[in-house]
């Protein structure tokens, strides 16, 4: 063996063995249950996220009820402009049936919720408060242009349209026998209505 070989020998016999990783960090159950906290984490985060958009079933009411009081004052506003003889007659029975339903909901909230108008939330007060305002102007405006009885017609098919998804929403958030009674009625009724104002023609 020369010289070389030898100092080659003693280099390779003096090198650091590497150690093997161990402990419980490295170990790959820890790795596979700290991903499945990560995952849950996100998950339970994401569902606090998406419920925490939802309106409940009592918000639900509460902003219904507000609706169907607006809607009643601007119908009766605007009422005694239109021309077209059956449109007139549609809006009598779309006013009788806000009013009438916007009672009995109104009853049942109190009994059930203690509802109180001065209580309702600031956000479903403003939202409504402003759908009114824009339907009263929208309104006003065809007035002035003379084109009421047509705009009257189309905003009242989509009042009735959003008061029936709304009560739609409200029958599959809360399980009431008597709630189920007051909105049903009131959805057979303005779903009649809603294909009323929908086929509506000033040519007729």
């Amino acid at each position: 063996m020369d010289k070389q070989d030898y100092l080659n020998q003693i280099s390779a016999n003096n090198r650091p063995v590497k150690k093997s990783k161990s402990g419980i960090f490295s170990s790959k159950f820890f790795i596979v249950g700290a991903i499945g906290v990560a995952v849950l984490i996100l998950i339970i985060v994401l569902g606090s996220a998406l419920s925490g958009g939802k309106s409940s079933g009592k918000e639900k009411l509460f902003s219904l009820i507000l609706r169907l009081n607006n809607t009643s004052e601007v119908v009766k506003t605007f009422q005694p402009n239109l021309k077209s003889s059956d449109l007139k007659g549609h809006s009598a029975s779309l006013q009788s049936i806000l009013s009438n339903t916007s009672s009995e909901l109104t009853e049942f909230a109190t009994e059930k919720y203690n509802y109180k108008e001065k209580d309702v939330k600031k956000s479903l007060v403003e939202e409504q408060t402003a759908a009114k305002d824009e339907l009263e102007s929208d309104l006003f405006d065809a007035k002035i242009k003379g084109v009421l009885d047509r705009t009257f017609a189309y905003k009242m098919e989509f009042e009735t349209s959003w008061i029936l998804n709304q009560e739609s929403q409200i029958l599959k958030s809360i399980k009431n026998d008597t709630l189920s009674e007051i909105i049903n009625r009131s959805y057979n009724s303005l779903d009649i209505l809603n294909e009323k104002f929908s086929n509506f023609s000033e040519s007729k």
